[in-house]
């Protein structure tokens, strides 16, 4: 598709959801944005293929028209986009990509459904298909999720306890959930007809249908007035003008950080430590578009060593890491040390038949970094990113490398 065709589209700079179509106006692609204009316009740069990736480029050029929907926020932006990858599943949206690591909203079928966060992953093995009313997702970032629940808690209260509502053993338990419900995370009034109002309203904004909920409410609203009961009405009221104004500033911030560019880079940091070639261990951290993704950091205890060997661990701990296939690739892979680490890595990736650029973080004698190996346009354009996932790393290595030292050592 060529940049000129842009100028016919009229992008809006709204928030909403645009479409890569092909030749049988098949959908190639289709992503979210705080606003459809900038974000159609970063496709159409020269440099396209380093920042996104070749794949990105080659569906560009597969395109033949652009189309997009407008929504009211970016947070109903970012659900349309899950709804419709789930729906369609445009190639250039999944190629590559395995979703078991990705956040999954779960409604329960239960007396007072719980709405709980699942990966992937955990979805059958924490419940049995009769045990989930509604499932939805996947959600790619779980930064961007994170803070869009935030946003969908101040709309709709609900349960999201660890175990069933009225199930809860100790005295701790029962107040968390009474201490929650007076500060307004939880619904304060016990009536099941309103709860379960509230989960179908909850159900119907996750599959992108807001207007089916504020024409309901607002037949309550008149039937209220009616009644005269004119503070409930009011309440009512209230919670139309929230669905109609929904404030996701927070979400916008989030994912002008997360996504600048539209390129949300994966970095894999790797660290080594020991003493004197004991108890060695390796780590391994994760940044996304910028921003510490504690949840997805690992830790591994060296299995085939029984003396220093820097690289030797390096390697097992890349091989080991990637038998994981569920969890999601890299864009970038991070190695603390010089020429010999930066060669051990490319060498598993090589066999793994992977192409994953590597670079190498090189330290002085007091392990700060005095320079930068690797592909030197990544180099500039990621090196705040690459300084902290490798710092990052390296802290992350020695408090576990400490920890383990500590155990061995208290041991009777």
């Amino acid at each position: 598709m060529k940049k000129e065709l842009l100028k016919k589209l009229k992008l809006p700079d709204q928030p909403g959801v645009y479409f890569f179509l092909g030749p049988k106006k098949e959908i190639l692609y289709l992503g979210k944005a705080t606003s459809l204009r900038a974000r159609v316009r970063s496709y159409f740069t020269d440099d396209i293929a380093e920042k996104r990736s070749e794949l990105i480029e080659k569906m560009v050029l597969e395109a033949k028209t652009i189309e997009f929907t407008e929504t009211d926020s970016v947070l109903e932006a970012l659900i349309l986009e899950t709804n419709l990858i789930r729906t369609h599943k445009p190639r250039y949206n999944t190629i590559g990509k395995d979703d078991k690591s990705y956040n999954h909203l779960v409604i329960t079928q239960e007396e007072w459904p719980r709405v709980l966060v699942v990966r992937g992953k955990d979805l059958t093995e924490r419940f049995s298909r009769k045990e989930i009313m509604y499932e939805f997702g996947p959600f790619p970032s779980g930064m961007l999720f994170k803070e869009a629940l935030k946003i969908v808690k101040k709309l709709f209260k609900f349960y999201d306890t660890k175990i069933p509502v009225g199930q809860e053993k100790s005295k701790i338990a029962k107040g968390k959930i009474d201490f929650n419900r007076q500060i307004g995370l939880y619904p304060k009034i016990q009536s099941k007809y309103e709860y379960d109002m509230t989960i179908k309203h909850i159900r119907l904004f996750f599959e992108s249908k807001k207007e089916q909920i504020i024409n309901e409410l607002q037949k309550e609203m008149m039937r209220l007035a009616k009644s005269e009961q004119f503070e409930e009405a009011d309440l009512v009221k209230r919670r139309i003008f929230a669905l109609e104004h929904i404030q996701d500033v927070s979400l916008v911030k989030s994912d002008n950080r997360i996504y600048r560019d539209e390129n949300n880079l994966r970095i894999e940091a790797y660290d080594i430590a020991h003493m004197a070639g004991e108890d060695m261990v390796g780590a391994m951290t994760v940044t996304e578009g910028g921003i510490l993704a504690k949840s997805e950091y690992r830790k591994f205890k060296i299995e085939s060593l029984q003396s220093a060997n820097d690289t030797a661990a390096l390697k097992e701990v890349l091989l080991r890491r990637l038998i994981h296939h569920d969890w999601p690739m890299p864009q970038l892979i991070v190695v603390d040390g010089s020429t010999a680490q930066k060669n051990a890595a490319e060498q598993v990736l090589r066999a793994k038949k992977l192409t994953i650029p590597v670079v190498g973080v090189v330290k002085d004698d007091k392990h700060k970094p005095v320079r930068i190996i690797g592909q030197k346009k990544l180099i500039e354009r990621y090196k705040d990113e690459i300084l902290l996932s490798n710092a990052e790393a390296h802290r992350f290595a020695i408090t576990y490398h400490r920890k383990k030292r500590r155990k061995l050592l208290t041991k009777p």
